[in-house]
């Protein structure tokens, strides 16, 4: 207990740092948002509107102390105000996140999940079965599939599936326009969308799961206390398992973590390639168009979710390793 609330300690001063990061981060960048706005328009806004704009992005205290101004930013977002989109005035930043972030979830979340359980099992497969011609031949394809760019997998994909063929969709995120609502036609729809994006993602990432599960079981049985376990007689089934796979997998679990919380950052190439509705291609938008209370508030989401899923890693450590409970690891 006294682990867990220590880490939970450490969350919150983070996420304070990360916070103070996010507010001054913005206001190291030359100019301001609304300079911007005025510039895009190219003379079809009045520059006379810029005061009721600086007050509508929240901007009228550039003129106050900066830990007034700090004090503010603070205020609000235990409100939730993240502000208004410039690029997208005048939405609110929450409803835009609020509308990409089911898409990103969808895809990048299960397909992490999926690639993230799909090769550390294979891992364990080539690692006790080594020797065997199926699973050495598993290793060097691995290994092409981890150094393979994801983009340009998708591009590859996207014009022999979608161009060529005709399987799949183009692009987008559902041929159904009028929202969800739940039927049938939509969700295959939303399915037939995803596939291409999602496969893209899962071969790419599973070579790297695949090496590093294979490399820790590898390791992990050559330990003495594995030698120990089979001199005592155990089947090979219970040394895999209770002593093999439950120490090798200890690492993959912090690095699958830190993937799981950079789900919300989305994967912005393979967004941006198939033209999916996530977080990817919304941060993408907001950077190409200099929408800093879009970019600001997706950056603030991308820390919660690495700090919340560092914490819940850190959970599954004490569970798994009765020396982090302890205190001795």
């Amino acid at each position: 207990m006294l682990y867990l609330l220590h880490k939970f300690a450490l969350l919150l001063l983070t996420l304070w740092a990360a916070l103070t990061i996010n507010f001054f981060l913005p206001r190291l960048v030359p100019g301001n948002p609304i300079g911007a706005m005025i510039a895009k328009y190219q003379g079809r806004l009045d520059p006379n509107a810029a005061k009721a704009l600086m007050i509508a992005y929240g901007l009228e205290g550039h003129d106050k102390n900066v830990l007034t101004q700090y004090g503010d930013y603070l205020f609000k977002l235990t409100k939730g105000d993240l502000g208004r989109s410039i690029s997208f005035f005048p939405a609110p930043v929450t409803e835009m996140i609020g509308g990409a972030a089911p898409w990103t979830i969808g895809l990048v979340g299960v397909s992490t999940v999926f690639s993230f359980l799909l090769g550390s099992g294979l891992g364990v497969y080539t690692a006790a079965r080594r020797g065997s011609r199926f699973a050495d031949a598993l290793v060097p394809l691995a290994l092409f599939l981890n150094s393979v760019p994801y983009f340009w997998f998708a591009l590859i994909a996207l014009y022999v599936f979608a161009f060529l063929l005709g399987w799949f969709p183009l692009g987008g995120g559902v041929d159904i326009v009028t929202g969800p609502n739940w039927s049938l036609s939509w969700i295959l729809s939303v399915v037939a969308h995803a596939i291409l994006p999602g496969a893209t993602i899962v071969l790419t990432a599973m070579g790297g799961w695949l090496i590093a599960m294979r490399n820790n079981l590898v390791s992990t049985l050559g330990e003495d206390y594995v030698a120990f376990a089979r001199a005592k007689g155990l089947s090979e089934t219970r040394v895999l398992y209770a002593y093999g796979i439950r120490n090798a997998i200890l690492p993959s679990l912090t690095a699958f973590g830190m993937a799981l919380g950079f789900v919300l950052g989305g994967s912005i190439l393979t967004e941006v390639v198939f033209g999916y509705p996530g977080l990817g291609t919304l941060l993408y938008h907001s950077v190409t168009s200099l929408d800093y209370p879009l970019m600001q508030a997706i950056f603030l989401f991308i820390s919660l979710a690495v700090l919340v899923a560092n914490f819940l890693v850190d959970a599954t450590y004490a569970l798994l390793d009765p020396r982090v409970r302890t205190g001795q690891a």
